[in-house]
């Protein structure tokens, strides 16, 4: 949910919807970008409720501004999605489950989780995927340290390199050793130090797969009126 987040969901959604509508086209998006400094890195309970309220109140302005569908561009931020799915009338297109379809179409039954720490050890992502049919490799906490130090102390700040680069070739590495069909990137940010299409095994990126979602929807919506 850092900008550099919102930038790249922007960038890629209008990527699609050109591509595939007219070479003048562009997404019709309401976009609503928050304080990331309100929602980083929380830990207590009581910090996630501050986190659900502040989610539910820009969900609400935004179905108010006239949207007719959500996206929440943070995987991280899914911990709280009943809560603002809740709180309005629209549907909001759930990453995991994305990514999950996404799987099973592909035919990958084993895979490991790559994000911040909540998404990689809590149950809110990680049932979403078990759900289509993907058998997941428990996290290893070494690497959970890792994935936390790149994504909030570097990329969420807009710094890429090239020892973060080697950390992640590393960890997917492994993963494929300890017998995961795939990878799937549970951060937006991390494409930025993997190579998507040149890996040791096939990589699923939540944020890639979610923009497509929401360009899906974007088209199929424009095509009905």
């Amino acid at each position: 949910m850092s900008w550099v987040s919102t930038g790249i969901y922007y960038d890629r959604i209008n990527r699609i919807v050109q591509r595939r509508a007219a070479p003048m086209a562009s997404a019709p998006l309401l976009i609503e970008s928050l304080d990331f400094c309100e929602l980083y890195a929380l830990r207590e309970e009581k910090d996630w409720q501050r986190a659900a309220q502040i989610l539910s109140e820009s969900a609400k302005r935004l179905e108010g501004a006239g949207a007719g569908a959500l996206i929440i561009n943070a995987n991280s931020m899914h911990k709280v999605y009943d809560d603002v799915a809740q709180s309005v009338g629209i549907p909001i297109l759930h990453i995991a489950d994305c990514v999950g379809k996404a799987l099973k179409d592909a035919g990958c039954e084993s895979a490991a989780l790559l994000g911040t720490r909540n998404v990689m050890t809590e149950s809110f992502y990680r049932k979403r995927l078990v759900a289509h049919g993907v058998d997941l490799l428990p996290p290893n906490m070494t690497n959970v340290d890792t994935m936390d130090s790149i994504i909030y102390d570097e990329l969420m700040v807009g710094k890429v390199t090239r020892d973060a680069e080697r950390k992640m070739k590393t960890i997917i590495t492994n993963k494929s050793q300890e017998g995961a069909q795939a990878i799937v990137l549970a951060c937006t940010e991390l494409d930025l130090i993997v190579d998507v299409d040149a890996n040791v095994l096939p990589v699923f990126d939540s944020t890639r797969i979610h923009c497509q979602a929401a360009a899906n929807w974007i088209l199929d919506d424009e095509l009905e009126d």
